[in-house]
């Protein structure tokens, strides 16, 4: 999964990125209003977690033109703690409202709820036939035992099976598993579903020709 944090605090910023990133995530940062805007304007994240006071274009300026084109899941993470901001937040199209300071593991916890409910699947056990996929713990296990994956097999098994039916690009898997700086061949998403069939099954992803793929199970 892919997510962007939008937060001018620097130290913050790569506090968050990095537990992301050792949860799995790929990320992005944008450190004013003006940058993040860009940047969920300009790729489709899982979630956005979305300071209010920043420099160059306010949060609540930076939510309501996101809102107005997508409905990305945004969580606000704010030093502002008054009823009122939490309120304008919420009903300005934020999906959740977590004030400074906090604990990492409940950010990641409340955003991965996010992504979970947005893809219509708000339990964190996916089962696919004989595969369930345990997103809190992120353990695969088929037939009741744990398979081992590298963390880009895992973020690969978990993104398709919350878009279980549809149909799944290249471009779509390659932008959510990777950040805007790394410079990865596209064909790796071919060495992951190969892997992903060896280790799950081989019609645990089907194929279409020229078009993507598809969850099979």
């Amino acid at each position: 999964m892919r997510v962007l944090i939008v937060e001018d605090e620097e130290e913050l910023a790569e506090t968050v990125r990095r537990a992301f990133v050792e949860d799995g995530f790929s990320v992005d940062v944008a450190p004013d209003g003006e940058s993040g805007l860009f940047n969920a304007q300009s790729w489709n994240y899982d979630a956005i977690i979305l300071d209010l006071m920043l420099p160059r274009l306010n949060g609540f300026e930076v939510l309501k033109k996101v809102r107005a084109k997508s409905t990305t899941p945004v969580l606000i993470l704010t030093a502002r703690d008054d009823l009122n901001d939490k309120l304008k937040g919420l009903n300005s199209g934020a999906d959740d409202y977590l004030t400074k300071p906090f604990q990492l593991s409940e950010l990641i916890a409340r955003v991965r709820a996010l992504v979970r409910r947005s893809a219509g699947k708000p339990s964190p056990l996916l089962k696919l036939g004989d595969v369930e996929i345990d997103t809190a713990a992120r353990i695969i296990r088929k037939k009741t035992r744990p398979v081992e994956l590298t963390p880009k097999e895992y973020a690969l098994a978990e993104f398709m099976a919350l878009h279980r039916g549809e149909l799944v690009t290249r471009t779509m898997i390659y932008d959510h598993l990777y950040d805007e700086h790394d410079d990865t061949f596209s064909n790796v998403v071919d060495v992951y579903v190969s892997n992903l069939r060896r280790k799950l099954g081989k019609d645990f992803i089907e194929t279409r020709r020229n078009q993507g793929y598809i969850l099979g199970v």
